[in-house]
């Protein structure tokens, strides 16, 4: 009897050692694409979990409580590369938890995520190196859970999860990416640079996946996408971008000219 995917991507969601979650992500990513798995067509599994595997460290803190990461300084670069270092930690996390949890949908949501959850793996290896590079690790600095903590908040509902984890997170990464790669190269960090640019243009295709399975959600319930998004950011009391948007990255994500316009101005108090 062929494993379940579902079955599998939990699995590999509650290993804590994140080289072998890496290992073990890759792996079933292979394993899918092999036919060694068999998808369940089951109803959706609703009750968040407390916490994936991770380690020990780092230390989760409120936001607040974390420090500038200014590359000016040794210890502030690592910080910078240790912040996005975790964000993809978390990132395959987050697709491995699609997989587990929305069993209703249909092969191409699973291989969509299974795909999210190895690029993943290895943006987390190639961050990790650069870090290791200036002589640190990961879990050397502490570091915040907001997008699990999104994760949990959305575990009931694939119409938010997609939505408000790679439409409003993710896509923050693809605005706040060019202005770290232009602090990256004031420092020297030629190799840092080349790895975002790397992580960009995947984010990019994340986002994107992100996007079509939302808009096939608001289309599956009678919804009109771009008000609903607006509707769902509100509801959750979700971040909402922080001009100046990536337009380019972000038209190429799925986003409208017209929704990217509204993104734009300035909130009212």
């Amino acid at each position: 009897m062929q494993a379940s995917v579902h079955d599998a991507a939990l699995a590999a969601l509650m290993i804590s050692d994140p080289q072998h979650k890496c290992g073990a992500t890759l792996a079933l990513r292979e394993d899918w694409c092999a036919g060694s798995l068999t998808e369940l067509q089951a109803a959706d599994i609703l009750e968040p979990l407390r916490a994936p595997g991770r380690p020990a460290r780092p230390e989760l803190v409120p936001p607040v409580q974390l420090a500038g990461r200014r590359p000016g300084s040794r210890e502030g670069h690592a910080a910078l590369l240790h912040a996005i270092a975790h964000i993809e930690f978390n990132a395959i996390n987050l697709a491995l938890d699609c997989v587990h949890r929305f069993r209703s949908q249909p092969p191409a949501f699973h291989d969509d995520w299974l795909k999210v959850a190895a690029e993943e793996a290895y943006h987390f290896g190639l961050v990790v190196a650069r870090l290791q590079a200036l002589g640190f690790g990961y879990g050397d600095f502490p570091a915040h859970d907001g997008l699990w903590d999104m994760a949990c908040r959305t575990a009931h509902d694939l119409l938010a999860r997609m939505a408000l984890v790679p439409r409003v997170l993710e896509a923050r990464g693809l605005d706040a990416t060019p202005p770290i790669m232009k602090k990256l190269k004031a420092v020297g960090d030629t190799g840092s640079v080349a790895v975002l640019e790397i992580i960009l243009r995947d984010e990019i295709g994340h986002v994107a996946i992100g996007d079509h399975w939302f808009r096939q959600q608001c289309a599956a319930r009678g919804l009109e996408p771009e008000a609903t998004y607006l509707k769902l950011i509100d509801d959750f009391r979700a971040p909402r971008p922080q001009p100046p948007l990536h337009v380019e990255a972000r038209r190429a994500a799925g986003f409208s000219a017209a929704e990217l316009e509204v993104l734009s101005r300035p909130r009212k108090a």
